[in-house]
């Protein structure tokens, strides 16, 4: 394969997709040389323009609905379905066609997530797609986007680097790196998303950084999507007399963003046309919420915009008069997005957990409380012990309930609201101001549309050796279960041990030998291997075993079901072995089992970005 001329970040949103790159022939120092990707794509039938965002939606059009030649692409393409701006436009009108939050669906458990399921309760004669389709759509659109552009630099040959939430879990990991190969992004490294905003801002900055920060300090990212809540944290360290960065925290998958504040803004709208007596059915309320979307977008950004049009189209697979006109305004912004999304709250509050129904629709499983606010301080609660153990910076105040930040970098496209940016701002220093602790300040500069992609195509440049790194490594302690030999109780499972095989902050692209004990590993026949992981117990080092933990210091992330080869073996036969572990670069925990005798090795990988 040949030599990469491009460092190319990838950022597959919820809401919308983009792309950056890095010169790496042109680059050299700090900052390299970056630039974005006009992506072309479809704004109406037969028109084309080049945009910096594709919008991540997928229209289904209705065999009848488009002319010929109305869906062809500058590099010749015609397909049946539409990607971008002109999906986005065309669903508002016709929802039960358009396919939205396809990187949602893609981390949700509850689904066949490589089935036709989407759009979600659309009537059979409507075409379907599974999320995972849907998120090779849009790699696809880009990859074609580009090689047209760069017809001499194939995206296949570049170095790629592909963004995702902190929070997702192994599964959603997995397939999105599926998507990306399925789509020919061979060279393909992960990065979270809350670190590539970091990345772009230290970019940006072309090494003015660190004149903006400290050693001692410690920057809250809070990164809020179309789809998910991402919450890490950063410490700025000193090395051999160099500033470093070192991620110290990331927060739990929280399922909570853009989407939300769409569809209560719609319900809203929904019922001020009920009190004048007009009913909106399932459909209209969809074709509503993304009408909100963009009406949202003005409000947020315009504080002295009074209010925006919104138009519900009629019932229907395709639009057919009777469309009710009503709007949306600066004060039903207010109150729905600030008071319900960021309400005023105390740095002890939690997450409200409500009781659930027994039976609900296989939807999207959204946080149950829509208050970021209260995730921020229940997450700035959980890590208070984070850097205890790091040099610097040390334990906080004995007097501290939750960790002090210093700095906060906004992400995510809410972030434009400089409403939504002075509330968080006010109720964290609130916290702090509590407490006896400085206030915390807003690192500005932030691109909020492109930092992510921006960040991603950085960081690519950094691992070539050119610029700034963030370190920090595995972001818990990772641990594989061993069922315990005891003999067989009735109704009872054996109990099972949490092996520590990566400590907290185990560096991508080292490895470590477990202690001497041995274990028995089954050939042969399907096992599972089950997974555990903590944000918390950054004490345990590899080899240390847990007979019993809490829910709020260990949580079960995954298993991965497999039949280990037997060779020579008998099928079912217990291999006495020993435990080797690594982290690679790409963020793959490995376990490689060694036998006391024989020369066979036997591996089994799981994603440990999450």
């Amino acid at each position: 394969m040949s030599e990469a001329r491009y460092a190319i970040g990838v950022d597959l949103g919820t809401t919308n997709c983009a792309l950056s790159y890095v010169d790496l022939a042109a680059s050299e120092g700090e900052s390299g040389q970056q630039h974005t990707l006009p992506v072309a794509q479809l704004t109406g039938p037969g028109a084309v323009e080049e945009c910096s965002l594709l919008p991540s939606f997928l229209y289904l059009p209705h065999p009848d609905e488009m002319a010929p030649g109305d869906l062809v692409l500058p590099w010749g393409a015609q397909p049946d379905f539409i990607v971008g701006e002109l999906a986005r436009d065309r669903g508002a009108q016709t929802p039960i066609r358009l396919i939205s939050s396809a990187k949602s669906w893609l981390c949700h458990a509850g689904v066949d997530r490589r089935a036709a399921i989407l759009p979600a309760e659309a009537p059979e004669d409507v075409p379907h797609s599974s999320p995972l389709d849907a998120s090779i759509r849009y790699l696809e659109h880009l990859r074609d986007a580009w090689n047209h552009d760069h017809p001499d630099a194939p995206l296949g040959e570049q170095e790629l680097t592909l963004t995702i939430p902190a929070s997702f879990d192994p599964a959603a990991r997995e397939l999105t790196a599926e998507a990306a190969r399925a789509t020919g992004y061979d060279r393909l490294t992960v990065l979270e998303e809350p670190q590539a905003a970091l990345y772009s801002w230290i970019q940006s900055s072309e090494g003015a950084w660190r004149e903006q920060v400290q050693v001692g300090d410690l920057i809250l990212v809070v990164d809020v999507g179309g789809g998910t809540t991402d919450l890490s944290l950063i410490a700025v360290v000193e090395q051999d007399g160099n500033l470093e960065l070192h991620r110290i925290a990331v927060g739990e998958h929280i399922l909570l963003g853009g989407d939300n504040m769409d569809l209560a803004l719609a319900h809203v709208i929904a019922g001020k046309l009920a009190a004048q007596g007009t009913q909106l059915d399932t459909w209209q309320i969809r074709a509503l919420t993304h009408g909100c979307r963009a009406a949202k977008e003005l409000l947020l950004v315009a504080s002295d915009q009074d209010a925006v049009p919104l138009v519900v189209p009629s019932r229907g697979s395709r639009l057919i008069g009777g469309s009710i006109r009503t709007e949306l305004t600066q004060e039903e912004v207010t109150a729905t997005l600030v008071e319900g999304f960021f309400p005023q709250v105390e740095a002890g509050a939690r997450p409200v957990s409500r009781p659930r129904t027994g039976l609900t629709q296989l939807g999207l499983p959204y946080a149950q409380d829509a208050a970021i606010t209260r995730h921020l301080a229940a997450f700035l609660t959980r890590q208070i012990g984070a850097t205890a153990d790091l040099a610097g910076i040390g334990a906080p105040a004995a007097n501290a309930s939750f960790l002090h930040p210093t700095a906060i970098l906004f992400n995510g496209g809410v972030f434009k609201s400089a409403m939504l940016v002075e509330r968080i701002m006010d109720i964290l220093n609130g916290w702090l101001t509590a407490e006896g602790a400085p206030a915390a300040r807003r690192l500005e500069g932030a691109d909020l549309d492109l930092a992510v992609a921006r960040g991603a195509a950085y960081y690519g440049y950094v691992r070539r050796g050119g610029g700034v790194r963030i370190r920090g490594g595995t972001a818990q302690a990772y641990y594989v279960g061993v069922e315990s030999a005891l003999p067989a109780v009735p109704g009872i499972a054996p109990p099972v041990q949490a092996l520590c095989v990566a400590p907290f902050g185990m560096e991508e692209g080292s490895a470590t030998d477990l202690p001497p004990q041995e274990f028995g590993l089954v050939v042969g026949e399907p096992v599972r291997f089950r997974f555990f992981g903590s944000s918390v117990r950054r004490q345990d080092q590899v080899g240390t075993r847990l007979d019993q933990w809490t829910a709020e210091e260990i949580q079960e992330l995954g298993e991965i079901e497999l039949t280990l080869p037997a060779d020579t073996r008998t099928p079912g036969e217990i291999v006495p072995v020993k435990l080797h572990a690594a982290v690679s670069e790409a963020g793959t925990l490995r376990l490689e089992a060694i036998p006391r005798e024989g020369d066979e090795r036997w591996q089994v990988e799981f994603d440990v970005r999450s």
